[in-house]
């Protein structure tokens, strides 16, 4: 008989995927399949195995990927096959959730399971719109109510009475539709008609928005507003907090859209400073870092370090791709210790002392004619030098040094590779004018962003989009291209892009 595998019924939190549990995503990284929600953030995904089988079974509205049952039996069937199944459901998977439904089925086919609780975000998004649910001065009571119950029901479960006299807090969730019914059945019950109420959609994410009124106004206000779902609904004295309590959305780039085209796995740094500051980050990675196709060029030089003066990194990169090989090839950083080191930016300096090494030279611009600059001091004539760099590196660096009376020893230690992923989405975004800006930080991201969009609709899809770039050399990369760059980092590095967009914005 096969053997069953196991399935994590687990909550993935409101939105905010810093709210995923530990536990959480320990199970999104072990499974052989993810099955998620379309609450559930698609930022978790990323953290599943690269062979993980990822399967969207979103319900949104009357728009149902798959029906429930038809979800229940895709459940059951990969765990049927012996695979850890990672069932990822927005919010907490026992609060509306259905996740209830869900473990009744794998117990009827014997299959193994567990519940990872996530955060609701019933109780997460009056947080970020700086709602305390309970307040000693206010209430000691809460309820959470479904705002819209099974509609096969004949009659209501719901005792609204109780609702309207007995509980200090109610929390809707999933009840913008039927605001006006909610609304009415509390007053009707003797509810005051001024009663405080609020609205928060996409709770805890960039896209958060809360309408505030009174039971008597709200749904006009939220009318005028134009929230939708998904949204939940707090009514209660403590509504009243958030006039001086909000903080999630005076956040300075709250609902700013900005891509990021760096390469996915150094994008990391710069999504986190952004949505920091409120900014919903599209990843849309233009380039990847990929090794040379020939190892022996760079491990000859590893092998033969003695034989060099001088070795210069010109990025985080070259740094890392070099000591992969120097470990590879049973060494360690006592081989550098006849070396002088010069790094090109504080991130390659401080990635380099990751490893133990500090920097003889860090030139005060991070351009490659500043380190030209920097060993104008420097007796270089005659010494050899190890360059180590991406494979399409501008060829200034060498050729000045060459002239200086070098001997440059450069080398391809990695380079860059267009990435097409998602370029249909990334247009769409473009067409429907929702992008406000987008980030560059090298040359190739330029380029490869460039080359993805259709060449007789650049002018118009760009139109209206602030562009920021890295620094000088990128900026004239993109104005060659044709884009007009706005914003140009006046410290080369991911918090120095951060500031110059901060700058020009005001904040």
């Amino acid at each position: 008989m096969k053997t069953k595998g196991k399935v994590y019924l687990v909550g993935a939190g409101p939105g905010d995927p810093g709210l995923i549990t530990v536990k959480g995503m320990e199970c999104i990284k072990k499974a052989d399949v993810v099955i998620y929600d379309y609450l559930a953030s698609p930022g978790l995904l990323k953290h599943a195995r690269k062979n993980a089988e990822i399967i969207y079974v979103g319900k949104k509205g009357s728009n149902h990927t798959l029906p429930q049952e038809d979800i229940n039996t895709l459940i059951v069937k990969k765990a049927s096959l012996g695979l850890t199944v990672t069932r990822l459901k927005g919010g907490d998977p026992f609060i509306f959730g259905r996740g209830a439904e869900e473990a009744e089925k794998l117990i009827n086919a014997g299959v193994l399971f567990e519940v990872v609780p996530g955060v609701t975000s019933a109780i997460a998004a009056p947080a970020y719109a700086g709602i305390p649910l309970t307040h000693r001065d206010f209430t000691s009571t809460i309820a959470f109510v479904t705002g819209h119950e099974n509609p096969e029901k004949e009659k209501s479960n719901i005792n609204w009475g109780a609702l309207a006299k007995g509980i200090g807090t109610i929390v809707f969730l999933m009840g913008v539709k039927n605001l006006p019914n909610i609304s009415k059945q509390l007053l009707s019950q003797g509810m005051n008609t001024d009663t405080p109420v609020a609205l928060v959609q996409w709770g805890t994410t960039s896209r958060q928005m809360t309408v505030s009124g009174t039971l008597d106004n709200i749904v006009q206000r939220v009318k005028e507003a134009g929230l939708k779902s998904p949204a939940i609904i707090i009514v209660g004295k403590v509504v009243k907090l958030r006039e001086t309590m909000k903080w999630f959305e005076n956040r300075p780039l709250m609902g700013k859209k900005i891509v990021i085209t760096r390469a996915r796995e150094q994008a990391s740094k710069l999504v986190e400073l952004l949505s920091d500051l409120g900014a919903e980050c599209l990843e849309y990675p233009t380039i990847k870092i990929v090794p040379p196709d020939d190892w022996e060029p760079l491990d000859t030089a590893v092998k033969n370090l003695s034989s060099y003066d001088w070795l210069i990194f010109t990025s985080v990169n070259g740094v890392n791709f070099f000591f992969k090989r120097l470990f590879k090839n049973n060494m360690d950083v006592r081989a550098l210790n006849n070396l002088r080191i010069a790094s090109i930016g504080p991130a390659t300096a401080k990635r380099l002392f990751d490893f133990g090494l500090k920097s003889d030279i860090i030139p005060e611009s991070y351009r490659a004619e500043s380190v030209i600059e920097a060993f104008a001091g420097e007796d270089v004539k005659g010494k050899k030098i190890l360059l180590p760099r991406a494979k399409e590196a501008r060829p200034i660096l060498p050729v000045e040094l060459r002239k200086m009376g070098a001997e440059i020893d450069e080398i391809s230690s990695y380079f860059t590779e267009a990435v097409t992923d998602n370029v249909q989405v990334l247009i769409s975004e473009l067409e429907q004018g929702s992008i406000d800006l987008v980030t560059f930080t090298s040359s190739s991201t330029v380029r490869n962003f460039y080359a993805l969009l259709p060449p007789e609709k650049i002018k118009a899809l760009m139109k209206g989009v602030t562009i920021a770039s890295i620094g000088p050399i990128t900026s004239d990369t993109a104005k060659e291209l044709g884009f007009d760059v706005h914003i140009s980092a006046e410290e080369f590095t991911m918090q120095g892009l951060c500031d110059a967009i901060m700058k020009f914005y005001k904040i």
